[in-house]
């Protein structure tokens, strides 16, 4: 089904693989021959091919961080928006926690389209990634969202998800910093049965290549005969899912639909041709046979925990016996155990919930394909849920698809099968809306699967938990009388080729489109609760930095700051950062601040001695999951000045780090270092100044402690040698100029005032 190869590759005109000859030239010429190249050489401004500087065609953004992107570019000196900038709000449409805050957010985002000159889309118009497929992505383009689930790259566009603080860059004249990353080629070969959708060719890929980081960081660049077998819809389903193999970007050929989608969405002079030349080298490749791809299931908790439903079924009883144990593992001590167990009856498994959303699921093929299964074979009569409780509600990707559904009839057939059509939001995949009951299970058709991602509280005794599955299944099981189905289980299902009807009124009147017209005299619209951010010290000669967390296993971006309600707080650093490590950890927050109430005022007196303190947060592996720049921001708003892991797992996370002055220290050593350990780094400026990688981590006793500014003024170096207990050899891997200033200037709104 799916067969990787670790090794470089050519490819012949007939994307065959042909034995790779260690021949450097060869190579350097086989990778200019990728699609990958000529798209990032358009974009490239270094003028070194190894080392790019990309500026993009366009950005986007979610309101659950523009905010806090739009408050750090005004700071940084943003004067207008110098590429269209999409604003959606699709993210908290419905979180309505804390009053007014969610609106003013929104009218500080129009008022910013205004004053610079940019795109906004208002609540319940559409979800930003089908949005930016219909309106803005095209051949040879590149657009940076600060969505980590930023692809296009079924039209032929390379879009990469990061934090703010990389879009910041953009908006002040800079530019995105990266050496030329690996490409992996995937071919694509044979063609879907009947029931198999877009998730489950993607949970395919994902379970074989994230656990060994087969495309970590990579471009994926997808070729051959398969493409043609199918539609826009199914390879952008296959598309958006990339991002859970931990890759970087994605690239398409392009073909005739491809031409068509485009030019029934009005923008027939944004296709282009891309393909694979004969002779283009990939660093690793990936073959996958979709003829023999099987519906899939991915349990709790991450997309890559992946297999065939009908493998699920066989081993049933063990598979969830190891879902409790790790469930019971996240919770805790807080509340009754997770129990699961008796979601198995008769040797079947019975989810409590059902959702098909998103830019995921919610585009219109996906969810005629619900209708279609919810017929019956024979006569043609609707199903119908008929008091079930595995209810099935949908979100379309948008209002030009739920405008087409309703058109069309499918969304009557839908409401009379039961299925209710919910707004254009990202809400189920986010986790601010239709959280599951405690120790339920829901089966989704979304991006992700993360813990607490469904809208649960572990540290409140709350414990709930999702399954991957593509819409077709889902349906199967709904129609099933909620037994788990695979859709290929069913022989009676007709179903229908329809085609998706753009309606470009719906967009033409409703989105506030104002790039190139920005006003300057505009006035801001502030809420009570957009607050600026805290002032950040630069670092002194050394650093002394106090364990705030240490765990063990991998620290996801959604334990470090949550979905749910803590993201209505996201345009107020001070109250969100309150929210950090709540679910894993809800003292995290408690032991920071006691060391910050110290460090605030001594860091930022540059008289108050030679040494920055802070708090330093360890783990084995730190960073899988979104985007989100709070992650990164919420740790330095309570102190934090450096991260200590095995393996971060993302650029975008590492990059958000150093975009916050939080220094990325990584070791091959065991981390076994309790909290309330001090660690000393000395000449850390001199390190970064001089472009030197590598960092001796210094290890003292548990006798050493810090109680007032004082202690750390007074503190000379034999004094804290003193205490040494332990070294650990660390680096900072590779850094950029731009990002060893970013790291001294304590952050990069600091950096960028200084210049």
């Amino acid at each position: 089904m799916v067969k990787l190869t670790e090794y470089g590759v050519f490819l012949d005109d007939a994307y065959n693989v042909v034995s790779a000859e260690d021949d450097v030239r060869r190579i350097e010429e086989g990778r200019k021959k990728t699609m990958s190249y000529r798209i990032l050489e358009k974009h490239n401004h270094s003028g070194n091919m190894k080392q790019l500087k990309l500026k993009f065609d366009c950005m986007v953004s979610p309101d659950n961080n523009y905010v806090n992107i739009l408050q750090t570019a005004k700071a940084s000196g943003l004067k207008k928006f110098p590429v269209p900038y999409v604003l959606s709000n699709c993210h908290n449409t419905l979180c309505s926690v804390g009053g007014t805050i969610l609106e003013d957010d929104h009218a500080f985002g129009l008022s910013n389209a205004k004053k610079y000159g940019g795109i906004f889309l208002p609540p319940y118009r559409g979800v930003l990634h089908q949005y930016m497929r219909e309106m803005m992505a095209g051949g040879e383009k590149m657009i940076l969202g600060s969505d980590s689930h930023t692809r296009y790259g079924a039209l032929g566009t390379m879009g990469i998800g990061e934090g703010g603080g990389e879009l910041v860059k953009q908006l002040v004249g800079q530019t995105y910093d990266i050496a030329y990353p690996k490409v992996v080629g995937i071919k694509l070969m044979g063609k879907p049965k009947p029931g198999v959708g877009p998730m489950d060719v993607a949970l395919a890929l994902i379970s074989k290549t994230f656990a060994n980081g087969f495309s970590k960081n990579n471009v994926l660049e997808f070729v051959g005969p398969g493409i043609a077998n199918l539609s826009m819809e199914f390879r952008m389903g296959i598309d958006v899912m990339t991002t859970e193999s931990a890759a970087l970007s994605s690239v398409w050929e392009t073909d005739e639909k491809t031409e068509q989608y485009l030019a029934e969405h009005g923008r027939d002079r944004e296709y282009k041709c891309l393909r694979t030349e004969e002779g283009a080298y990939y660093d690793k490749f990936i073959e996958i046979d979709m003829d023999n791809v099987e519906p899939m299931i991915a349990l709790p908790f991450h997309p890559s925990h992946a297999m065939p439903i009908r493998e699920f079924k066989t081993d049933m009883a063990n598979i969830l016996k190891e879902i409790e144990a790790e469930g019971n593992r996240i919770k805790g001590d807080h509340g009754e155990p997770f129990i699961i167990m008796n979601h198995m009856k008769e040797g079947e498994f019975y989810p409590d919930q059902a959702l098909v959303s998103g830019c995921a699921g919610g585009l219109f093929e996906n969810i005629v394909a619900v209708a279609d299964i919810l017929k019956s074979g024979n006569d043609g009569d609707i199903y119908g849920i008929r008091g079930n409780k595995l209810n099935l509600h949908v979100n379309p990707a948008s209002l030009p698809v739920m405008e087409d559904l309703m058109t069309k009839g499918i969304g009557s057939e839908l409401a009379v099968s039961g299925v209710t059509m919910r707004p254009c939001i990202c809400g189920p995949c986010f986790g601010v809306t239709d959280a599951p009951a405690d120790n339920q299970i829901s089966i989704r058709h979304v991006t992700r699967n993360y813990p607490n991602r469904e809208g649960s509280k572990p540290g409140q005794g709350q414990m709930a938990a999702v399954c991957l599955m593509d819409a077709r299944s889902i349906a199967a099981t709904v129609r099933n009388g909620g037994k788990l189905t695979g859709a290929d289980e069913l022989t009676d299902v007709e179903y229908r080729e329809l085609k998706h009807t753009f309606n470009k009124k719906i967009y033409e009147k409703q989105v506030f489109d104002n790039y190139g017209h920005e006003n300057p005299s505009e006035e801001l619209v502030k809420g009570p609760n957009i607050a600026d951010w805290p002032e950040m010290a630069p670092l002194k000669d050394h650093i002394l930095l106090k364990v705030a967390g240490s765990y063990k296993g991998s620290v996801t971006t959604d334990e470090l700051i949550p979905s749910g309600e803590a993201s209505s707080y996201r345009s107020n650093p001070e109250k969100i950062s309150d929210f950090t490590m709540i679910s894993r950890d809800p003292d995290y927050v408690g032991r920071a601040k006691a060391l910050r109430m110290i460090e605030a005022a001594l860091n930022l007196d540059s008289k108050a001695g030679n040494i920055t303190l802070g708090s330093i947060m360890i783990s084995d592996q730190i960073g899988d999951g979104s985007s989100r720049e709070q992650a990164a921001s919420c740790q330095k708003v309570l102190g934090g000045f450096a991260n200590l892991a095995n393996e971060y797992s993302t650029k975008r996370y590492r990059s958000n780090l150093i975009n916050w002055g939080i220094l990325p220290l990584r070791t091959e050593e065991p981390l076994d270092i309790p909290v309330g350990t001090y660690l000393f780094i000395s000449d850390i400026k001199e390190i970064l100044s001089c472009g030197r990688n590598e960092v001796e981590i210094l290890i003292l006793n548990e006798k050493f402690d810090i109680y007032t500014e004082k202690d750390v003024i007074n503190l000379d170096l034999s004094e804290i040698k003193s205490y040494v207990i332990k070294t650990i050899k660390a680096t900072l891997d590779v850094l950029t100029e731009e990002e060893r200033n970013i790291l001294l200037a304590g952050c990069l709104i600091n950096h960028y005032k200084g210049n």
